[in-house]
């Protein structure tokens, strides 16, 4: 823990203790008496003492220009100044181990000698060091810090902490990428120990993905980290899966580290807005943050030779005006990259302008890239297993040959409807209205449908495409190698074999089928889920067809996507649903187990006739999981790391569990 009057403290040189003496404080700029603004900014030419004699991209200048820039602008007088000072070793060390801190002080103390000796092994590390690093990494740590604490603690609203050098790249165990300490990462920590605001999210615009600061929150589900980032399938910098799309956290973090990875250079205006529109804000709307920190880096801009972008300043602070409306307004942007030093001081300066409350410059009519649309479709699908916010139609690209095209899943489909007539006679139930369209050919029932009297209703996906891929960096696919997997082969041979009649349910929705924007939701919940086509369909066959079967035993089994409809079609029809349901079976995977609604009638009649089977490494099977788990009957680990294998695995506990369920007396 840090003391709550942490700036007024510093540690000695060895480490071992704290000593309550004055903080040290910059006095590159005259300090300016406190005054009534709502807007501060960090700034000392002290972190000009970090540099390299022989010229470096990371350069003295990348700060010196922005501050020239506010200046000339007179935003300055627009601004309250904060003052600076070096992080101390208590702060570092939420984030940093000892030995990074250790080896950062020691800069300082390096001979011309060591430096040059040094020189290979830290080009490796695309760093470079000296006897000023020490001070400049420390006051740009610390300056970060300051300008957070201000803004949590109600002091300003918005600040803008122009430091270098940069600090995203920097590991708790690693400094690299031009960073020493993880600046935001540690103000982070400092304002959660220090302050009321708890929940915090991190947008990081800079153009290489921000490894140490997701690698420092990657299983905190307090922070909230998204990255925009030029990727280009793991090969530019940092390097690595750790910023594609599926690198979502880990542990109760899961779905807290959201990755924009772009597969190419020259990214504009128009794709970084898509994303904002479709991702970024969706997710951070339904997070709710108490604070807005940017990491910075205008490497994206156009004309930085390194990033190779084409973000304009409009741009940027069109970015930043939406940020804006988030956290109550309470906003930190802190510099991280960017290397043109005309295109970063004006992309710093539209930033600066939209904190100070000016409207951004208007951007001309444009629309997003193929790829960039492809990019954030990928995305959404991702995000939609964590984020209710996520609408991944509405992310889906639209293609000039939609109509003469056929998708994979409609492949799929006609692939099982021929399987499935082949090897149970079974037959494609009408469907009428808006159904029509997304869902044709995807109901299908075996003959004796209004004749058993116990029937299996099974929902799920169109089933999965296996596709085996060259390189799990670029996701290039070996299509000679890739199958079909239909993970309810055997499910539905065993439900033959007991001589169930059965109805297959397939709720994936034909891609580009116009579908119902009728949509409700259910009445005053606070954690109500959508209403949408899916649960129209099965609310539909309920009525038109189940219901009227005469069967006096149904089952109901969901997998997936599936599940959560399933259990819309179970509250909008409980009362005559509970008369003759006696099992429901959720095979839910990896996805958030359905919602049940908040009924004591609803809660107790589920509890005893439902199973659910996950994974056993499910999130709300770990030990600090505050998720209920009495609302369902039977909770049934699988040791199953892939979601399409868990039916299979999970099969004789499916098997054992209907025949209790059905061997019970109609009530």
């Amino acid at each position: 823990m840090i003391a709550d009057n942490q700036e007024a403290m510093d540690v000695d040189t060895d480490g071992a203790s704290f000593s309550k003496r004055p903080p040290q404080r910059s006095t590159s700029v005259p300090f300016q008496p406190p005054r009534n603004l709502a807007v501060g900014y960090v700034y000392s030419s002290e972190m000009t003492a970090h540099f390299n004699p022989r010229g470096h991209q990371e350069a003295p200048e990348r700060i010196t220009r922005i501050w020239q820039a506010i200046v000339d602008e007179k935003y300055n007088m627009k601004m309250q100044w904060l003052p600076i000072r070096p992080v101390t070793k208590a702060e570092a060390l939420l984030v940093h181990s000892q030995s990074l801190w250790d080896l950062v002080e020691a800069y300082q103390y390096m001979s011309e000698q060591q430096i040059v000796d040094s020189e290979v092994y830290y080009e490796q590390l695309s760093l470079y060091v000296m006897p000023g690093t020490t001070r400049a990494a420390r006051l740009s740590c610390g300056g970060v810090i300051e300008a957070c604490l201000a803004v949590a603690r109600g002091r300003l609203r918005k600040v803008f902490a122009i430091c270098r050098p940069p600090g995203h790249h920097a590991e708790p165990d690693q400094s690299m990428g031009f960073c020493f300490f993880n600046n935001v990462a540690v103000a982070t920590r400092v304002v959660q120990q220090l302050t009321q605001l708890k929940r915090i999210l991190i947008l990081d615009w800079d153009v290489h993905h921000g490894n140490g600061t997701q690698r420092a929150f990657n299983d905190d589900p307090s922070v909230l980290y998204i990255s925009l980032h030029r990727y280009e399938g793991g090969t530019f910098y940092p390097c690595g899966e750790f910023g594609g799309m599926t690198s979502c956290g880990e542990g109760s973090g899961l779905g807290f580290s959201v990755n924009i990875p772009w597969p190419e250079k020259g990214m504009g205006d128009a794709d970084y807005i898509h994303a904002f529109q479709r991702i970024v804000m969706p997710i951070a709307m339904e997070f709710a943050p108490e604070l807005v920190i940017i990491s910075a880096g205008f490497d994206a801009a156009l004309g930085d030779e390194l990033g190779e972008c084409k973000v304009s300043p409009a741009g940027y602070a069109h970015m930043t005006h939406m940020l804006s409306g988030l956290a109550g307004g309470r906003l930190v942007v802190a510099l991280e990259g960017g290397y043109n030093l005309d295109a970063t001081m004006r992309s710093a300066l539209a930033v600066t302008k939209v904190i100070l409350g000016e409207a951004p410059d208007p951007l001309p009519p444009m629309h997003a890239s193929e790829t960039a649309t492809e990019t954030v479709y990928l995305v959404a699908k991702e995000q939609s297993k964590y984020w209710k916010n996520i609408d991944t139609k509405s992310c889906e690209p639209r293609q000039e040959i939609e109509s003469i095209s056929f998708s994979i899943p409609e492949v799929l489909q006609a692939h099982r409807a021929h399987y499935l007539y082949k090897n149970y006679k079974m037959m494609q139930v009408p469907l009428l209205g808006f159904l029509q369209s997304p869902f044709a050919g995807q109901v299908i029932c075996t003959p004796d449908l209004f004749e058993n009297k116990t029937l299996v209703v099974l929902a799920h996906e169109f089933g999965n495409l296996r596709l085996e891929l060259e390189s799990a960096m670029t996701c290039d696919l070996n299509l000679e190698r890739s199958y079909l997997l239909d993970f309810t082969k055997e499910l539905m041979r065993w439900i033959n074999e007991e001589g169930y009649a059965l109805l297959d349910v397939n709720l994936y929705p034909k891609p580009f089928a116009s579908v119902s924007q009728n949509t409700k939701r259910t009445s005053n919940k606070k954690n109500s889920e959508r209403y949408d086509d899916t649960t129209a369909l099965l609310t539909y066959l309920w009525d038109n067809y189940i219901h009227l079967s005469g069967a006096q035993k149904i089952v109901f089994i969901g997998h997936g996507p599936a599940c959560q409809p399933l259990m819309n079609l179970i509250d909008a029809r409980f009362n005559s649903i509970t008369r003759n349901v006696k099992a429901v079976v959720q095979v839910v995977g990896y996805s958030k187990v359905p919602f049940t609604p908040k009924k004591d009638d609803f809660r107790s009649w589920y509890a005893k006739c439902s199973c659910v089977l996950l994974p056993a490494n499910h999130h709300i099977l770990q030990p600090e999981a505050t998720y209920s788990k009495k609302k369902h009957g039977v909770l049934c680990p699988i040791e199953e790391l892939q979601p399409v294998r868990i039916v299979m695995k999970g099969l004789p506990v499916i098997q054992a569990f209907l025949k209790a369920q059905l061997a019970m007396p109609l009530s």
